[in-house]
Order: structure tokens, then sequence, then C-alpha cells
């Protein structure tokens, strides 16, 4: 009979906390990274005809040399391995030991039990040991872990890992995977293993480009790992999607912003604006504050007559995008971005002056008699023209009654304008002024042209001879 070897665990602190599930999970993490590290089959958690549960990797196989407390070179040199510090499967066995669980670890190199024995020298301490005996089976391929544990704590113990929990991997990015949540909390993995549960996240995430505050953060027990460690990470992924689904349920979200409802991802500005670059590349959507929906509701109703969805956003996000492309390189469409391109495609409905009524024919023939006021129609001004609709003027967002086109040295005045002369005088000026001076509304040389009217008009109306109005 071979004699065996006993190699001292040197546990210094037990996880009290533990339960045997979380033990369950250190060995399956272990055996997910020498599956990884190996490019090996596929692990295996399988239940025996005994009873017995295993947990079986097809890699090198486990060592007793394993077992001691120092870092892991090769696991440290590859950053998508669960673990890290080599001291997970210590706190495993220690945990089994104290609540009685009785463990077989079997590869080619040995098999391995646990046993409480005298400690070397020091016979007065009995402490934690791995009984190694010769394998029995040289052939073995990996390790097996035998484990006389309940399907209850196995379950619980599959469940802490993104491959067994069921939560479907929306998108894939370089930094992590974005996964449907699954319940009323969603969870935050590290590489495959559950860290933290959030109550109020949309979706789940499984973090697999870490950052160093959070390989920082990570304990020996791998969970309750604080949302400031791994934010920045969850933000990262999200800004890094393009699906349609991602967009569509962030804006759906963001619909929500008013309501105080919507999740916490939405919290974060650069997800918010991410969430506007995808819907706009995926759908027919503009967006507005709450206030533009309330004052601009003619284009508003022309948006939702070219089938565009109206989402309502933040003025601090409006001001964020305006101006941007979306993730295909196009504009993204803002109030503004809508008006100008419903300009663009504007058709005007011209009519003749021999068609208008008497009444706005009489009106409209007092064009000359106008401009005279001012000194006469301006030699930039080539034609006066009379149109049944307007397109709206970018800034006010309403459907303007005059309108100068630079582009054609025409200017446009609606056909209400003619309601009666101050009407169109007054708008048939406005628009010559915007001729002359090349400015816009608001803008001091537009004022100032203006005033100049005023004064030409006033000097051509006032009778010097008899100092009354004619």
């Amino acid at each position: 009979m071979s004699e065996v070897r006993r190699f001292d665990l040197n546990v210094e602190k037990i996880l009290e906390d533990w339960d045997t599930y979380h033990a369950i999970r250190e060995v399956i993490a272990n055996a997910f990274d020498e599956q990884l590290l190996t490019n090996s089959n596929d692990i295996m958690i399988s239940r025996d005809k005994q009873g017995k549960w295993h947990v079986r990797d097809y890699g090198r196989g486990l060592r007793y040399a394993h077992l001691t407390q120092n870092e892991n070179a090769e696991k440290l040199a590859n950053p998508h391995v669960i673990g890290k510090f080599g001291i997970g499967l210590k706190d495993a066995l220690a945990t089994f030991d104290r609540k009685g669980v009785k463990v077989v670890m079997k590869s080619p190199h040995g098999d391995m039990t646990l046993e409480r024995s005298k400690k070397h020298d020091f016979e007065d301490l009995v402490t934690l040991h791995v009984c190694v005996l010769p394998p029995s089976d040289p052939a073995l391929v990996g390790t097996d872990f035998v484990l006389d544990v309940s399907d209850e704590d196995i379950s619980k113990a599959k469940d802490l890992f993104v491959k067994f929990s069921g939560e479907r991997v929306i998108e894939d990015t370089k930094y992590g995977q974005v996964l449907e949540k699954k319940g009323t909390a969603a969870r935050v993995y590290i590489n495959g293993v559950k860290a933290s549960e959030e109550e109020n996240f949309l979706f789940s995430y499984n973090i697999t480009s870490l950052t160093d505050v959070l390989r920082k953060a990570l304990n020996r027990e791998r969970s309750n790992v604080g949302r400031t460690a791994y934010a920045s990470r969850v933000k990262s992924i999200l800004i890094s999607c393009n699906s349609k689904e991602i967009g569509a349920s962030l804006v759906e979200d963001l619909k929500r912003f008013g309501t105080g409802e919507k999740h916490d991802e939405l919290e974060w500005i650069d997800v918010q604006e991410h969430a506007v670059k995808i819907s706009s590349a995926k759908e027919r959507v503009v967006f507005l504050t709450p206030d533009e929906i309330s004052s601009a509701t003619n284009m508003v109703d022309q948006a939702r007559k070219a089938g565009y969805n109206i989402v309502a956003i933040p003025t601090n996000l409006r001001e964020k995008i305006r101006g941007s492309l979306d993730i295909s390189g196009k504009p993204i469409r803002d109030l503004s971005q809508f008006t100008q391109e419903y300009n663009e495609s504007f058709d005007f409905k011209f009519i003749s002056p021999d068609r208008l009524s008497s009444s706005e024919r009489n009106i409209f023939e007092c064009t000359n008699k106008i401009l005279h006021l001012v000194g006469g129609k301006p030699s930039v001004v080539h034609e006066i023209k009379i149109s049944e609709t307007m397109r709206s003027e970018i800034g006010s967002f309403v459907e303007t009654d005059g309108l100068w086109e630079k582009t054609k040295n025409r200017i446009i005045v609606k056909r209400s304008s003619l309601k009666n002369i101050a009407a169109y005088a007054g708008t048939l000026l406005h628009e010559v002024a915007h001729a002359t001076s090349d400015k816009a509304d608001v803008n001091r040389d537009f004022e100032m042209e203006l005033t100049k009217f005023l004064g030409n008009a006033s000097a051509t109306a006032v009778s010097p001879e008899s100092n009354r109005v004619q």
C-alpha cells in the first residue's frame, strides 16, 4: 500500500461568510480557467449514480503544488481568466472542511483528499492537510473534483456564472457583453462570474476587460463589488454598442426621463447621447425637448406626417447632440436639423396675381408704393412672389409670413399677409431688410436696417409743406 503524503494547506484566515456553494463556485472557476489557458474541451458538471457531483476539466491536471498560496503568474498574465491570486481553491477546500463536505480531487498526478492532522514539528497544532496518493487513473485527462454536495448547492453555484445563468447575450463588445436581464435585479459579472447585483439597471453585464480600479476592487470573496469600481466599464460597454435592440431599449427608457422611472444607466449623459446616436441611425426619429414639443407644434405635426417618431429628451442632452452625427455618420435630427431638411425639400405653392381676390390684388399692386417709402426696390431683389404655403423659420420653428431667398434673389410672401395693407407692408419691408442687410433676425445689423427703413418711410410719408401725414 502506497504511503500517504500530507500537504499542509496553512490556511490562516477562514472565510466564515462562505457557504458550500461559494466553495463550489471556486472549483468551477478553476475548471473554466484551465479550459481557457489550455484551450481544452468544455468543462463538465454532472452527477454520478452514487449521487456525487463531478466538476471536470480536460486540462493539465491538478498538482499539490498548485495549492501553495502564491500569485499564479500564468493567470496574472491572462486578462480573461477568473482567478488571479492562487488562493481561491484553498479557500474552497477550507470551506468544504468547515461544512463537512467530502472531497476527492483526481488527476493524472495523484488523488487528493482532505484531512485534519498534526502540523509537522508542532504536534500540538492540528491543521488542514491535503492527503496525496498515487493516481487511481494515471490515464485521466484533466482534473475531476468529486463532491458530496446537494443538488441545491450545485444549482446555486452554477447560477453565479454567466455561462449557466440563461441570460441572453444581446451584444458583445471589446469591453464586455450586454445581457438580457432575468428577473427583477440585473447582474454584473466579471469574466463570467457574478460580482454584484443592481436593482435598477436596464441590462445585465459581463465585464471582460478590467480597469485598474476594478482589479483592485476584486476581493477574495469576489462578490458585492461596489458600483464605483465597475461603473466606467459598464458605461464603456454601452457606448460601444450599436445594435438596434440596445438603442431602442435605451431610447424607450429615455422617454421616461420626465417621470423619474428610468433605469440608472440613463443617468449617464454619455449613455443618453449614445442612445440617441444609435436610434437616429436605426429608425426615423426626431429628438425634441418638452418645451419644443409644446411650442413648435407645426413642425412636430410635419414630422409625424412624414413618418418620424418624436422622442422627448432633456435640454442638456439636446445641447450635447446639437450638430452631432449618429453612428452611421449622418446628422442627428433635432428640431433644427429636421426644420432644415424640411425647408430644403419644401415646395412652394405659388399663385399668380391674376388669381388673387380683388382685395388681395389691390393690396399687392401697392408693392412699388410701399418700396418707394424706403427708396425703391433694391437691386438685389429680382422678384416678389406670393405663395399659398410657407416653410418654417429655423429658430422659431413656425411657418413664417415672409422669406428672403438669397440664392434666388427673391422675396416670397405668404398669401395670408394680403389680408390688409399693414400686414403686407410689414412683411414685405421685413424681408427687404434681410435682403439689404444680408443678416438674420435678432442681429444688430438687421435691426439697424429696419430702423433706417422706419426713418425713410416716415420722412417720405410726412409732408414738409403741410407737416401732416399723407
